[in-house]
């Protein structure tokens, strides 16, 4: 997928005098593969192993490994674990998000906003989860 901003994309959007218009014109810009793809893609350019990832995601492996298979859609917290064993920075984690159609970390929330310290300060899935327990949070 090659990558325009978003704001650019609704301007286009805004100015077309159709849907069909907007899909022709921008179709190189639109997500078009699958979830599971795109883990693919981050595991590879992360060199990482799909056992690593899945055992550092504290997910179950069977389940682990129907995400990445494309056999199971994540929910968005499982997205978030997988996000915390792909070792990815928040903006990554917030890309992965909004690529399967969840809503991004938000601040303002008290859970997202302690899942958002985590990320920027590199933490483990073991460390958000127990920052997460301490304040009364469901972890994931």
């Amino acid at each position: 997928m090659i990558k325009k901003p978003t704001d650019e994309l609704m301007d286009a959007l805004n100015q077309c005098s159709s849907v069909k218009e907007y899909i022709s014109n921008e179709q190189d810009y639109l997500i078009d593969s699958a979830l599971s793809n795109y883990l693919n893609q981050l595991l590879e350019e992360k060199s990482l192993k799909k056992s690593t990832v899945i055992k550092n995601s504290e997910l179950n492996e069977i389940y682990g490994y129907q995400i990445f298979s494309g056999k199971r859609i994540p929910s968005r917290d499982k997205l978030i674990s997988i996000s915390f064993g792909l070792e990815l920075s928040l903006e990554e984690t917030q890309t992965l998000l909004k690529y399967a159609g969840f809503a991004p970390l938000y601040p303002k929330q008290k859970r997202d906003s302690l899942l958002i310290w985590g990320k920027n300060h590199q933490f483990s899935i073991y460390q958000i989860n127990e920052l997460l327990y301490t304040e009364n949070e469901d972890t994931l």
